[in-house]
């Protein structure tokens, strides 16, 4: 008998919907939709955000909710590639170093996060090689909320770059060493796959970057560019003047001048990879995502990084139901290849299987298990009592009317009863409801909006490279008025949350970084001043708690900078 296997990709601007069926060692797509989401996703809005998606693609495609496969996008998922000393059968030991690799290189407490990992084998020196991967528990339970909110049951929760790389390797194999670049809307997912050796890293540079430099280069609207961008955009192979509208000219160098800084992170990316996992180049590029659409994406990575480049098409072995159209499936390929490696997962085959289903979802689900039991149970307790009202009813037939008499009685009470306790049950569910809603309103905008303040500061080319929450004493300057003895008040002293941040970028990367600042006059000289004095003119940090305390340069010839911020947020 076929199974049936639900996969949903959420990514930043859309998800993606699809079902898939597997008959002996045969998986094929029969069906699938995709839907916009009406704001970018976060952990306080995926009630109001996804569940009205994933509810439209429900309508439209007349796909039954049930199990389904999750795959969470780089904006929520901290991979990280680790090499653990070899435990030999100490599972205990094992999980203890993976413990200790999370503590020490993800940036939030590991009780705030839910994690899982996967061997990828024995390096030459016979230790493990491991993928980790991390996600905050808030976030990936507001999304599962959400998911089953629109009637759906999370059983695994993945990570998109693992699930497209699980497509590629179904449909290509061990080809040697290849890269994979998935283009979204608010990142590009990197992965470097070399026969046990696997490399990841999200880069801030994609589609909605592109609809950016267009919008600014036009003196247009966003939705303006992101139609323009999808109707006539290009990209330029790098002549003087190709195209004879000046506007679309202007278009196509604007869009390839983005495509050079995602060109100058992958050979970074590659570099790394050779020198830390001991890898080799890459042969060929695949590409996916719907900004991979582009045209003359593909020409410009096969000119700029001198390599064999295809697109990714997850369904050259994985087959198509006959309702699915064919025509329309190959443009939506671009979209699908998560759903495809989530389908491979849920079947049991694919290469790299990690799971972040949230411990509160877990044990829902077992108690989900224990109902059959419990409702047995019951059943035999009560036919336990009818046995004894049928013994009873036969001693007599005077007992017997006397009974049929309280049993009507007993009937009428139940059934006031049953509605009571129904009516309970509904209130006790609401009230519930109530309660977590209000939670999730009231952490919505405290981590978010912290870090979305930054960010904004923070442009393009730098990023955050550690968060961390101190406790600081400070002095409290007393009011002008009060006096002790004829004498001024002395400070008094209190202890206040302190945001500490480190901040890093890449050399050339700053540069640009500080000239763009200049030619906008904004205040400052250098890095750290000028993020320094956009974060005194954020109206969520007190401004004259923002400090600079640490400046430094590392890396072959000072090629990384890196500063340290220190804020208070009201």
């Amino acid at each position: 008998m076929a199974k049936k296997f639900l996969t949903l990709n959420i990514g930043s601007a859309t998800i993606e919907l699809a079902e898939y069926e597997s008959e002996g060692q045969s998986l094929s797509l029969v069906n699938y939709g995709m839907a916009a989401l009406a704001a970018p996703l976060d952990s306080g809005n995926a009630a109001t955000v996804l569940a009205p998606a994933l509810l439209e693609i429900v309508r439209e495609k007349g796909i039954h909710p049930g199990k389904v496969a999750i795959a969470l996008s780089s904006q929520m998922v901290f991979p990280r590639l680790a090499v653990i000393p070899f435990a030999g059968n100490d599972q205990a030991k094992f999980n203890q170093r993976v413990r200790y690799e999370i503590e020490q290189n993800i940036p939030f407490p590991i009780d705030e996060l839910v994690c899982d990992s996967h061997v990828l084998g024995e390096t030459e020196n016979g230790d493990m090689a491991v993928a980790i991967v991390a996600a905050k528990t808030e976030q990936v339970e507001a999304v599962t909320g959400a998911v089953q909110a629109a009637g759906f049951t999370p059983e695994i929760v993945d990570f998109s770059a693992l699930a497209v790389t699980n497509a590629l390797k179904a449909n290509r194999g061990d080809e040697g060493c290849v890269a994979l670049l998935d283009i979204g809307a608010k990142t590009s997912s990197l992965v470097i796959m070399e026969g046990e050796k696997l490399y990841t890293r999200s880069i801030t540079i994609a589609g909605n970057t592109i609809t950016k430099e267009i919008a600014q280069a036009l003196g247009c609207t966003l939705d303006e560019a992101e139609s323009i961008k999808h109707e006539s955009a290009y990209v330029s192979m790098g002549g003087v003047t190709e195209d004879e509208d000046e506007t679309l000219d202007r278009i196509s160098k604007v869009c390839r001048a983005v495509l050079v800084r995602i060109h100058a992170e992958i050979s970074r990316s590659i570099n790394f990879y050779r020198s830390q996992q001991g890898g080799g180049v890459p042969v060929k590029l695949y590409l996916t995502g719907g900004s991979a659409l582009l045209p003359q994406l593909d020409e410009f990575f096969r000119d700029s990084l001198n390599i064999e480049v295809e697109f990714l098409n997850p369904f050259e072995t994985i087959g198509t139901g006959g309702a699915v159209d064919a025509q329309a499936l190959e443009t939506d390929a671009a979209f699908l290849a998560a759903t495809a490696g989530l389908a491979l997962h849920a079947a049991g085959t694919a290469a790299f299987a990690v799971n972040l289903m949230p411990a509160s979802l877990l044990a829902a689900r077992a108690e989900v298990k224990r109902i059959p039991f419990v409702a047995a149970g019951s059943a035999a307790f009560v036919g336990a009592l009818v046995a004894a009202l049928v013994a009873v009813n036969h001693q007599s037939a005077a007992e017997r009317v006397r009974c049929d008499a309280i049993d009507g009685m007993v009937q009428e009470l139940q059934s006031y009863q049953q509605r009571i306790e129904k009516a309970a049950a509904a209130a006790e569910d609401r009230e519930r409801a109530a309660g977590e809603l209000k939670a999730l309103i009231n952490r919505r905008t405290a981590l978010g909006s912290r870090v979305n303040a930054v960010c904004q500061a923070l442009g393009n080319e730098l990023w955050i490279e550690k968060w961390e929450q101190l406790r600081k004493t400070v002095s409290v300057p007393a009011p002008e008025t009060k006096t002790v003895r004829g004498r001024k008040a002395e400070p008094a002293v209190a202890e206040v949350n302190v945001c500490r941040v480190t901040i890093r970028g890449w050399k050339d990367d700053i540069e640009s970084f500080v000239k763009r600042a200049a030619s906008a006059g904004e205040e400052g000289q250098t890095a750290s001043m000028i993020v320094a004095a956009k974060l005194r003119g954020d109206s969520a940090i007190v401004g004259d708690s923002v400090k600079v305390v640490e400046s430094s340069d590392f890396g072959k010839d000072g090629c990384v900078e890196q500063f340290v911020v220190e804020m208070q947020f009201k």
